[in-house]
Formats: structure tokens, sequence, C-alpha cells
């Protein structure tokens, strides 16, 4: 009898339906961008989920090479178990930040800049850890590293275009054997310290105490509202492979509690989507783009919402690229309309970089901003009356004002809101 029903069982289990292998996150390779002397950085990324957790390694090139190392092993920690990545984290890891560093030997960037004292940290409350030119570095030493503005440098450009959907970052370092959080108060960042440090068996400090950290990655990173912590390696030549994947595991395990979703802001009463709103601050704000004139646009393929000044466009199609986030091409198409005049100007060859817009251009954030030069500086009359000096570019036009010096953007957000209405369909009439 027993027999029997053995036989059964092995027939209905024959007969039951399979089921589908678990799913495990898909895996891609991808090149963010170049250093300044042209070396490749990349990122691999582990599973497809909304929340963006970013692993940086050797932001300070070889002198901290074995957090390099360390983050190679986490990539194949995570290729050989990707089912440890939960469904809703997308895990990005990113080995070398400063590829250049790491050729010549040093420390810095290939001009010598400190790229943990480059970023622009002036978006949180806490102006102590706001970017300076001089700066401590290793065991305290002083010295005119921080660059010669904020986010002067192309890695830091790079890395910040990238992080503005992050929900978290993790910044390698070494060699202190703790783990700290954003220095100004972060709950996510706090609290996701406190659970890496308890699991790798670090040290949890509240801040940095051994010297001043000014225009450093985890707290620009911060003031965004992006969870960010920076793990400091005990050794200074150890990967310590063990420690950190606990560490890391421990966040992914926590990931709805450490790692929160980009917050939308609301400007002038009018909301404004999570990522145009962090490129808006990150960027330049009111100063810069203007007020939003609208709520954004939104369709399958992403959004797009106008400001005074600029039109800021989600391409989904570029997500995890840095050209996700960036402002719409209206520069051209103004061109084309010749908008401001400069018939003459356009289509000639730009002398740049020179010119009385090539520092503002450059501190603006370059071509990955602004977009390469259309035109030669002209005069141009404005609608007001005033003549001022413009230049075209790809994604703006620029503006001086001869009698004050002042650049600014052209109103251009509000010339494409004003074309815009000009090709609405006119309403029926009404038959009485």
């Amino acid at each position: 009898m027993l027999h029997l029903l053995l036989v059964v069982l092995l027939i209905a289990l024959h007969w039951l339906p399979s089921l589908p292998p678990a799913q495990a996150a898909p895996i891609r390779t991808i090149e963010i961008g170049r250093s300044a002397e042209g070396r490749p950085i990349e990122a691999v990324i582990f599973g497809d989920g909304p929340r963006k957790l970013v692993v940086v390694g050797a932001t300070h090139g070889a002198p901290e090479a074995n957090t390099y190392r360390l983050a190679l092993a986490l990539i194949d920690h995570f290729r050989a178990n990707p089912a440890e990545v939960p469904p809703d984290v997308r895990l990005v890891i990113i080995p070398l930040l400063n590829p250049d560093g790491m050729a010549r030997g040093w420390r810095f960037d290939a001009t010598g800049v400190d790229l943990n004292r480059n970023m622009d940290t002036s978006h949180d409350a806490c102006p102590e850890n706001d970017w300076q030119q001089r700066v401590q570095g290793a065991r305290g030493i002083v010295s005119d590293t921080g660059g010669p503005y904020p986010d002067s440098q192309v890695e830091s450009r790079l890395i910040r275009a990238f992080l503005l959907d992050a929900a978290g970052a993790i910044f390698l370092h070494s060699n202190a054997g703790l783990v700290f959080p954003a220095s100004c108060e972060h709950p996510p960042s706090i609290a996701m310290a406190q659970i890496y440090a308890a699991a790798a068996g670090y040290e949890y400090a509240r801040f940095w105490d051994r010297y001043a950290i000014t225009g450093g990655m985890h707290d620009w990173a911060g003031g965004l509202g992006i969870a960010a912590i920076t793990p400091e390696l005990v050794t200074g030549d150890q990967p310590e492979i063990a420690e950190n994947v606990a560490g890391l595991r421990a966040v992914l395990a926590r990931a709805a509690e450490v790692l929160p979703l980009p917050e939308a802001g609301l400007i002038h009463e009018i909301p404004v989507p999570a990522v145009i709103y962090r490129f808006w601050r990150a960027l330049g704000g009111e100063e810069r783009f203007g007020l939003p004139l609208a709520p954004a646009e939104v369709s399958p393929a992403g959004m797009r919402q106008r400001f005074e000044r600029a039109v800021i466009m989600v391409d989904e199609s570029l997500r995890d690229t840095i050209a996700y986030v960036r402002m719409a091409p209206l520069g051209s198409e103004a061109a084309v309309a010749q908008v401001y005049g400069g018939r003459e100007a356009l289509g000639r060859p730009a002398d740049w970089p020179a010119g009385p817009f090539a520092e503002y251009w450059q501190r603006t954030g370059g071509q990955m901003l602004l977009g390469d030069p259309l035109s030669v500086p002209f005069m141009t009359l404005l609608a007001d009356g005033s003549r001022q000096l413009a230049q075209y570019f790809e994604r703006a036009v620029l503006l001086l004002d001869p009698a004050t010096g002042q650049i600014e953007l052209a109103p251009l957000g509000q010339w494409d809101a004003a074309r815009a209405q000009l090709t609405l369909p006119l309403a029926p009439h009404t038959i009485r």
C-alpha cells in the first residue's frame, strides 16, 4: 500500500506545472564618462529597482587603491549572488572615480584638485562644510586643492549628474576604521551609517572630527536628500572584503528604511518632479533658471518642465547616464528662429574658449550644461530697448549687460511657452 502511494505521488509531481525560476537582477556595465585625461569611468549596475544605491571607490586615487580593489570584489560578489539585490533596489558600483590620480600615483586629479573637497555643499543648512579652495586633507595637511570653484572638475560634474536620481551613496575611503554620515542632520544618512558600521564591525562616528572636510561628496549628496555615508577601511592596503560585503548586505536588507526615494519639490505653489527639482537646485536654482512657469508635462518617454530661462527635461531612455536630466536644446531652436537676431554671427566658427562668456560658460557647467557654442558673441537689441551682448549655445542663449557686466541666461523658457501658446488650435466657434 505504501509503495502504491509513493508511485501515485511521483506521478502527481511529474504532472504539476513547473514554476519559473527566480529572476536574477539584470547586470549591466556602462561608461559614465571620461576623466580629464580621457580615461574611462565605468559603473556596473545590478537590478532595476527605483531605489538607486551607488557605491564609489578610489575617489582619492592611488593612496586609497584598496577601495578600488574592494569595489572590484563587491562587483564579483554580486555577480555571483545577484539575488542579494532586492527587487526595489538598483545597486551601482563605480570602482574607480579618479583614474588619473591612480595613474599618477597620488591623491588628486590630473590638475592637483582633491575631488572630495570640490563639491558644492551649500545646499544644506550647515555652512561649516561649504566648499573652500583652501582645504584640509590627509593627516590635516592644509593646501589650496579644493579647486578654483565648486564642481569645477570633470569628475565632480560626472558624479553630480549621475547621482541626481540616487536614493543613497556610499563613498569608500581609507584608513580610519569607522563609518560616518553626511555632517548636516539627515536621518537616513545617520541610520545607514549606523547599520553599515554595525554589520561591518567598524566604529560608527556621527562626525569626522580629525580635521574639517569642506566640499565633501557625502555632504553634497546629503544636502540634496541622498542618504550618504563614508566607510573608512581600517587599513591602507587591504580591501577588507568580508566586512564591507556584510555592511552592504545590511543596508540592502533595510533599503526601504534607509534609501528614501527622491522627493518632489514645490516652488511658488507649482509642483516640481523629484529629479527635475534636484537638477534645478544643484545647478543654480532660481538665480540661474528662474521660477517654474507651469507643472511638468509627463509622458511615458519622460518629463519636461518650463522655467523662466530654461526647459528642464528627463529622458527615460537615458536613465543611468549623465544626460538623464538636462536642459532642452532651446538655444538651437532659438538660433533657427533667430529670436535674438545675430544672423551674421550664426554659422561662423566660434572662437572658443575665449571671449566675454568663456568663464561664465565654464563655471556654469560648460558643455555638459549649456552645450557647445553656435555663434560668436554679437550685439542685439532686446524688447525693452536695451542693447546687450549675446551668444547662442545649444541649450541656452547667454546675455551680457554692458552697463553692469552681469551675465544671465536669456528667458528661453518664457519664449518656449509663448510659441507653444501660439500653436494651440483655435477654439471652435459656437453657432447660436
